[in-house]
């Protein structure tokens, strides 16, 4: 399936949220998706229930010995997600490598070497808010890129520079990424909140996900009860939000759909 990267230049955006609840969203489809963390502020892992120990048992170890990735792959002790750690140690990773295409391409280059992923196996990518190497490596890596936009003017802000640093990528990946700009804290009782997304529509068009995350508490809650919003609060509008997403994202082929299994086959033809 597809190579999903989540990224905004600025934080507070609701990354971490969307990369972890739609691998919980693909889970309930009955897929196996996984989640990278390249953020070294671990957000990912530890909402999963991850820590690793030391910078070794993480996506750094990639870095610095070509680790497996397989071997990185630990898994959430709630939802069960297959997640590739972080670790605060991954900070230092364009200090000590550079920013040399061999190194921007690497993660890349082992997804598909492994064959990472499968028909039914998604990656989401959580990225830290920063233009650099680990970012660089979701951005070659991934087969497109969702930019989560709160409902604030610094935030539309920050996706018209990811505009500007996808365009001028495109000469070295030899294509145009495709991705889609999510509105997230959306509260539709706040003149801004219309006036951002109105901003998005004029600037990206169909590239605006219809589908936008409202302000939800629960949404909020979730992380610091090291849960899913599926888990957390299954009835709750972020879940929905989250579910609606989805379907939008299969149904535009933005995420390829997953292959049935034997047993839906045999339901389809019974």
């Amino acid at each position: 399936m597809t190579i999903v990267t989540v990224f905004n230049q600025k934080g507070g955006v609701g990354k971490t949220t969307t990369a972890l609840n739609l691998a919980a969203a693909l889970e309930r489809r009955g897929c196996s998706p996984y989640g990278i963390d390249l953020d070294p502020q671990a957000h990912l892992s530890s909402i999963a229930g991850i820590t690793a120990q030391s910078g070794d048992d993480t996506i750094l170890s990639l870095f610095q010995r070509d680790r497996p990735l397989q071997e990185l792959v630990q898994r959430s002790p709630t939802s069960g997600l297959g997640v590739i750690p972080s670790h605060m140690e991954l900070s230092k990773v364009d200090t000590l490598f550079g920013k040399g295409y061999d190194i921007v391409n690497r993660l890349n280059a082992t997804l598909r070497a492994e064959k990472f992923n499968t028909e039914n196996t998604p990656v989401m990518i959580d990225c830290c808010p920063l233009i650099g190497v680990l970012s660089l490596n979701a951005i070659f890596a991934c087969d497109c890129i969702i930019v989560p936009v709160s409902a604030d003017h610094l935030s539309a802000k920050g996706a018209m520079q990811i505009e500007k640093t996808l365009r001028a990528l495109e000469p070295v990946l030899k294509r145009r990424v495709n991705r889609r700009y999510l509105l997230t804290r959306f509260d539709g009782r706040r003149g801004m909140a219309w006036e951002v997304l109105k901003v998005l529509e004029e600037k990206f068009g169909a590239d605006v996900c219809r589908t936008r995350i409202a302000e939800n508490v629960s949404l909020a809650e979730s992380p610091a009860h090291n849960k899913t919003i599926f888990e957390h609060a299954p009835n709750s509008r972020g879940a929905q939000d989250y579910e609606t997403l989805l379907d939008e994202l299969l149904a535009d082929g933005f995420i390829q759909q997953p292959a049935l299994t034997r047993n839906e086959r045999e339901d389809i033809v019974n």
